[in-house]
């Protein structure tokens, strides 16, 4: 049975039973507890918490799941991958345990064929009930076992909905492994499909420990997951996921390139980087689809470290040229194909890169094998790590392929006193950040948080509820003092999301302040950075806040010509340049996005700036977090948000969750004029724009600046380019005619000079005072027609320079002028063959130069 069969048969199945269809989710999702989606269940987690409630109690799904934590069993077991596509049939406070049970054994046994006697079932050690409706269904007891929380309690690996779970394994025969079950051999009885009670809350802590639970869920659920990679490989015969219909395609690709086919699972290093390099191929071409790019840290530092484990095992098998590029471009799936060229692009650059740092890594980490006996030392994995920025997991590789360990104990103690050393440098700055913290906690407890008004207005009524110090509250503040202020009743924006904090003015009977900046404290709670300009202040007294209206209209401008900058960067380039960092400023803006190579700013600019000057309309509204991705909003990785959540709209174009200020039409955004653009980082590009009256004053002065350039070549400005253009050339063919003529004074100077050199028995001498500033070039020309020594001097009104130069490789040139150049007040200095002299003595050249040819002829009379 084919892959694309094994979906639409459990599709159907489901289908029948009442289940709806929901699309698989990106492997990047917004939750900011999962790195990379690592469950079919991770879209319908506000589902079982009943944050929210689904159209349809009954769900499906085919999902795309990344799972880093097995990366070293990759290639290494049968079943192990970091991608794969999980099978999920989902119910939400509708049918439980028995419905579950029955129609995964039905659908295992009757419509995949499995054999009924081969399949075990392993349920929680506590779960009497999944027991019971096991042998319902004609599990013998002694094909089930109970196991603990690590196996049969399932949960995110983050805090969040969990449960007992009852998996189904297919015993594939001895020659997998050894008998008695799950329980003893999980290659042997391979785990195909996990049912998970969905039921319980898990707090924070590790599983091995056993994880606090917290409680029950609103509604029992049925979370289930079933590995297409795993069934399709009993289902076509094969031993590995990787000689599926699935990866089969990339397998062969790796034995074309390494000229030589798959071994087969023989145990063999060879077997295993064929199925390392495979398996890692697809996760990789999916990750860059996905928007994700090599980096040091995150969902990047994945990637790369994926990226660089294939590209070390390519090398085993003897593939010496790129390699990542045609063979991410084997994995088939028609997600990949509008993503072809970014991924071709993203493999290509960072195999080059670490190409150069294997070389650097490999040549150390060689020695040391060549030289350990039993156990390559933490020192030399740390230094590999720390200077060469070589993975760890490569010098495990490497080691274990040597037969060698690696002393992991000294490794990690060196790697904790490098994190203590930065961790005391930042202990002084950690400790002020909680102290202050700390702070806020409590006028957060004696006042609540800040009322933010400043959505729908410039300018409240308001009460100052606390002066604050660096450290503590203070009781009051005067005229010439900067101190902080808590507003019972805020319109001033606090900085997020890359928008810059609201500034202006705040009055009290007693007092003005200027509002230098506003930011956020805990969340709720607004931190007023102020100067008090008039009079003296206290807490408790009652005061109007005064928001800067013309800066926040400019800011407001910016945010949203942002937004629209984003979606058409997404329109031409793909979904992957997504954001990854912006800082929105009263009239200017910068926006960080993903992409790999410089793009044409002038197509992204006019299609901004069309799209504003047609005015669509911008339109604000409130939700919640799952209403707000299911109707296609975009949520910007690393912030944070809520339950329920603020969603811009800018016409038909973009759809983003966002806290920001914004105009009220895309007229008033305009116009944006990008002002650069830029690398900062792999993958990572820079566009900084300037916006409505600020673009309108940059290009004011450009104009400005072309009309002075016209009016100096005396042309229209229309012509002033191509006048200028001319006047370059004509500049340039000017230079390189005189390059020419200097280079033949330089071969007929060096001529006559030639022509005055005295004979020695070592060589040819040549001393002698020229007019020319060209000492070096000179010299060395004279030197290729007289071998020997060359000591040219000149001089102008306070300067006397001497330039020695010699062709025997016994003799240094800064030999010859020590004498010399303290004669003229100085010193020498140079290496090798050339030197050079100087003083302010211009009046002792001649001397200097006697000085210097004498202590020439002396190296050169043996």
């Amino acid at each position: 049975m084919r892959s694309s069969d094994i979906r639409s048969t459990f599709l159907d199945f489901f289908r029948e039973r009442g289940h709806h269809a929901v699309p698989s989710g990106p492997l990047v999702q917004s939750d900011p507890t999962l790195l990379l989606t690592n469950a079919g269940m991770n879209q319908f987690k506000p589902y079982f918490l009943g944050e929210d409630v689904p159209d349809h109690p009954r769900l499906m799904s085919v999902q795309k799941c990344a799972r880093m934590g097995d990366i070293e069993n990759v290639g290494r077991t049968t079943r192990h991958s970091t991608f794969f596509e999980m099978l999920g049939n989902f119910s939400f406070g509708d049918y439980f345990k028995p419905e579950a049970i029955s129609w995964a054994w039905e659908l295992l046994t009757r419509h995949y064929g499995l054999d009924s006697e081969r399949l075990w079932v392993t349920v929680y050690k506590d779960d009497d009930e999944a027991e019971r409706l096991w042998r319902r269904m004609g599990v013998p007891q002694e094909r089930i076992q109970r196991l603990g929380m690590e196996d049969n309690f399932w949960s995110m690996g983050t805090p969040g909905p969990c449960g007992p779970s009852s998996e189904l394994h297919y015993d594939r025969g001895p020659a997998f492994g050894r008998e008695g079950g799950p329980a003893v051999d999980g290659e042997r009885y391979q785990e195909l499909w996990n049912l998970v009670f969905m039921q319980n809350l898990r707090g924070e802590g590790p599983a091995k420990d056993g994880y606090p639970i917290l409680g029950e869920l609103p509604s029992k659920n049925i979370d289930t997951g079933l590995g297409l990679d795993r069934l399709a490989a009993i289902l076509q015969g094969v031993d590995t996921v990787c000689e599926t219909d699935l990866l089969s395609p990339t397998l062969r690709r790796v034995g074309e390139m390494a000229g030589r086919e798959y071994p087969g699972r023989d145990g063999s290093e060879t077997s295993t980087s064929f199925r390392v390099v495979t398996e890692h191929a697809r996760s990789i071409a999916f990750l860059i689809a996905e928007g994700v790019l090599p980096s040091r840290d995150g969902r990047g530092y994945v990637l790369r470290r994926l990226m660089r484990r294939a590209i070390r095992h390519v090398r085993r098998l003897g593939i010496d040229e790129p390699a990542l590029a045609p063979l991410t471009a084997s994995v088939t799936h028609p997600e990949l194909e509008p993503h072809r060229e970014l991924i071709r692009q993203v493999v290509t650059a960072e195999e080059e890169g670490f190409e150069r740092t294997l070389r650097q890594g490999s040549r150390l980490l060689d020695t040391a094998i060549s030289t350990a006996k039993t156990t390559l030392s933490g020192r030399t994995a740390f230094e590999l790590h720390d200077t060469y920025g070589f993975p760890i997991d490569l010098t495990l590789d490497a080691a274990r392929s040597a037969g060698l360990t690696v002393d992991m104990d000294a490794f990690g103690e060196l790697l904790e006193d490098q994190r203590r050393q930065a961790h005391r440098a930042g202990q002084g700055r950690k400790g002020d950040a909680v102290a202050r913290q700390d702070l806020y906690r409590r006028i957060v407890t004696e006042h609540g948080l800040t009322d933010f008004v400043g959505y729908e207005t410039t300018s409240s009524e308001t009460r100052l509820l606390a002066l604050l110090s660096e450290t503590d509250v203070l009781p009051s503040a005067r005229e010439g003092d900067t101190v902080e202020v808590i507003l019972s009743r805020s319109p001033f924006y606090a900085e997020a999301g890359g928008q810059v904090g609201d500034t202006g003015t705040l009055r009290t009977t007693d007092g003005v302040l200027r509002v230098l900046d506003t930011r956020p404290g805990l969340d709720g709670l607004h931190i007023h950075k102020v100067e008090v300009l008039q009079g003296e202040v206290r807490p408790g007294q009652e005061a109007e806040a005064l928001v800067d209206a013309s800066r926040r209209a400019a800011t407001a401008r910016s945010h949203s010509a942002t937004h629209v900058l984003h979606a058409m960067l997404r329109r031409v380039l793909g979904d992957h340049a997504a954001q990854r960092g912006s800082r929105v400023e009263p009239g200017r803006l910068r926006f960080d996005f993903a992409h790999f190579t410089p793009i044409d700013i002038d197509t992204i600019q006019t299609l901004v700036n069309d799209y504003l000057l047609d005015d669509p309309d911008v339109h604000v509204w409130e939700t919640s977090r799952a209403e707000a991705e299911k109707a296609g909003a975009t949520a910007l990785f690393g912030e944070k948000y809520g339950n329920h959540v603020r969603v811009v709209d800018i016409g038909d174009a973009s759809r983003e969750l966002c806290g920001g200020t914004h105009v009220g039409h895309g007229s008033q955004a305009g116009p944006v004029h990008i002002v650069g653009e830029s690398s900062i980082g792999t993958g990572l590009r820079r566009i900084e724009a300037l916006t409505g009256a600020d673009a309108l004053r940059h290009h004011d002065h450009q104009r400005a600046l072309l009309t002075e350039l016209a009016s100096l070549l005396n042309v229209p400005p229309n012509e002033a380019p191509t006048r200028l253009r001319q006047r370059l050339e004509t500049l340039a063919e000017t230079q390189r005619t005189l390059e020419t003529l200097r280079e033949t004074e330089l071969t007929t100077q060096a001529h006559r000079l030639a022509e005055t050199a005295e004979r020695l028995p070592g060589g040819w001498l040549v001393a002698q005072i020229v007019d020319t500033p060209d000492l070096r070039p000179l010299a060395t020309r004279v030197l290729t027609r007289r071998p020997g020594a060359v000591i040219l001097g000149t001089r102008s009104a306070t300067k006397a320079t001497l330039v020695a130069a010699v062709s025997s490789d016994t003799v240094q040139a800064r030999h010859l002028l020590g004498d010399a150049a303290s004669e003229l007040g100085g010193g020498a200095g140079g290496k090798g063959p050339v030197a050079s002299a100087g003083g302010r003595r211009p009046d002792r050249l001649e001397s200097a130069l006697t000085l210097a040819a004498t202590e020439a002829r002396r190296l050169l009379t043996p």
